[in-house]
């Protein structure tokens, strides 16, 4: 199965009048199974086979019909980042040589300033209104209603070429084919024990691997409401406007929604279920958001753009359970999907015992093709057919899965392992701290020391932090160092940038509060 086939099954399958709904404007699934399929006729017209066609777009239907109409030409969908710097924009550009850029009017301007990064004969298509050097969206679709389909790609031809947050260096390429996608999306089907008539309101941004749950909400006809981007009162508006039954969202995006006065003016009754990903939650986040919506169902699962979606699950069920015997599964992702191969490893590729910390590595059809033009990283990113995905995890004796760190960043002070995730949590349980990233600063003593950044909801000082540190973590976890900082660095997704939280330390940017 191709995942250019996804809108025509989802319109034979549901009802008439199943829609996707974006800011007041609805379009019927067989109305937009039909522009998908204009699409892949006009783009075979426009492009060579193989081409990658970049999307730089907030969210809006003709995004999602880049999703299925670009792959259905046998060409591959790069979705854009629009809140990268000119600098990066320019390195994916040059590195993936797009023949077509499909561009929001809101982000010509900027594609203005890379034309020197396109490939000579790109052609750049506006989402509207374009100007006479380029050619508007609704025209590009006419011309499909002449064409005939493109010849049928293979399940292993690519279909998206995703590039990574960067959060760690350069952004690379992820491949990922026809068979990579459909694999998580059976995956994340088959592990879901959500109903068969949901309401489900979209607010990741498009052009991250969150997108792929869409192919899942059109195969089980749900009705579905997309968010141009998130804001708070847009999407407390969207839950009451459309009874919104189910979503998924951020840790970072919750948290904004539980601090604001706005969420209790809203009804926000309609809501059943909502699923949580992207990033760590805090458990104190978690807990306040179940005691907020107590007869919501919370879901969480783990994923990456290498896995071309999520391979763990952590079921209402297991949250309930979890609240009412033992709260510590709260801080689970869950066990693997029906259709997932996961371990945990030591350095050696030896299987770990229940609750030792190890490598969480991942094999099977949903693991991607490799990175783009890049065989060095594929290479290194892969043992003996498994994909190495630089989280530190561990697994408890019913086998839910708990991620501990990423990898690179583990803090190691003198001698010792420090896991950021378990010093911020104890952290997030301060009812001062509204954010914190704990990351490692170079000391000539320890290797390195551990260093708190925190943006505070009310009054605190780094001495009583410490002091609260001490009555719950070891002396050797403890923050040494306090920042207090007015916001954060994120990704799209709300991740904490703690790549550039390093760099900003390396360069001495930042004032800190020793701890003696």
């Amino acid at each position: 199965m191709l995942v250019s086939d996804v809108p025509r099954l989802a319109a034979h399958n549901a009802p008439a009048d199943r829609s996707i709904h974006f800011e007041g404007h609805a379009i019927t699934y067989k109305t937009f199974a039909n522009r998908c399929r204009q699409l892949s006729q006009a783009l075979a017209g426009l492009a060579p086979r193989g081409a990658r066609i970049g999307v730089l777009s907030g969210n809006r239907p003709e995004f999602m019909e880049c999703y299925f109409g670009v792959p259905g030409a046998g060409m591959i969908m790069l979705p854009l980042n629009f809140r990268l710097g000119l600098r990066d924009l320019g390195h994916i550009l040059r590195d993936a040589e797009p023949a077509v850029i499909i561009v929001e009017p809101a982000y010509l301007p900027l594609i203005d300033q890379l034309r020197a990064d396109l490939p000579q004969n790109a052609s750049v298509v506006v989402l509207g209104a374009a100007p006479a050097r380029d050619l508007d969206y609704e025209t590009l679709l006419d011309r499909g209603d002449a064409g005939e389909m493109p010849p049928r790609p293979g399940e292993d031809e690519p279909a998206w070429l995703l590039y990574t947050s960067g959060t760690t260096g350069r952004a690379k390429g992820a491949l990922l084919t026809h068979r990579n996608i459909m694999a998580a999306v059976l995956n994340m089907l088959c592990g879901s024990d959500l109903g068969r008539h949901e309401v489900s309101l979209f607010m990741f941004p498009m052009f991250h691997i969150a997108g792929y749950v869409l192919p899942g909400y059109l195969l089980r006809g749900y009705t579905i409401v997309l968010m141009r981007g998130f804001d708070v009162e847009t999407y407390l508006a969207n839950v009451e406007k459309y009874a919104i039954t189910q979503h998924a969202i951020a840790p970072t995006m919750l948290a904004m929604v539980l601090d604001d006065p706005r969420t209790g003016r809203y009804d926000t009754s309609s809501l059943r279920n909502i699923s949580y990903g992207a990033s760590a939650m805090a458990p104190e986040i978690l807990r306040a958001a179940m005691a907020r919506w107590p007869n919501v169902g919370f879901r969480t699962a783990y994923g990456m753009t290498e896995l071309s979606g999520n391979v763990t699950y952590l079921t209402r069920e297991d949250h309930d359970h979890a609240l009412a015997h033992d709260q510590s599964v709260l801080a689970s992702c869950g066990m693997p999907n029906p259709l997932s191969n996961v371990r945990i490893v030591d350095t050696e590729g030896r299987d770990v015992v229940p609750g030792q910390a190890g490598e969480i590595i991942v094999r099977g059809e949903q693991v991607f093709a490799g990175y783009w033009r890049n065989e060095k990283a594929t290479q290194e990113s892969f043992r003996d057919g498994w994909f190495l995905t630089g989280d530190i995890g561990r697994c408890d004796q019913a086998g839910r899965f708990y991620i501990v760190d990423r990898k690179k960043d583990m803090i190691i002070s003198g001698g010792e392992n420090v896991y950021s995730r378990e010093v911020e949590d104890v952290l997030y349980e301060h009812p001062s701290v509204a954010e914190v990233a704990i990351v490692g600063a170079a000391d000539s003593k320890w290797g390195e020391t551990v260093v708190a950044l925190v943006r505070l909801r009310s009054d605190a000082t780094a001495g009583a932090l410490d002091e609260f540190c001490k009555q719950r973590i070891g002396g050797y976890k403890r923050p040494r160092r306090y920042i207090f900082v007015e916001e954060l660095p994120k990704s799209a997704t709300g991740k904490i940038l703690k790549a550039e939280l390093r760099k900003l330390l390396q360069s001495g940017h930042f004032d800190p509060k020793e701890i003696p």
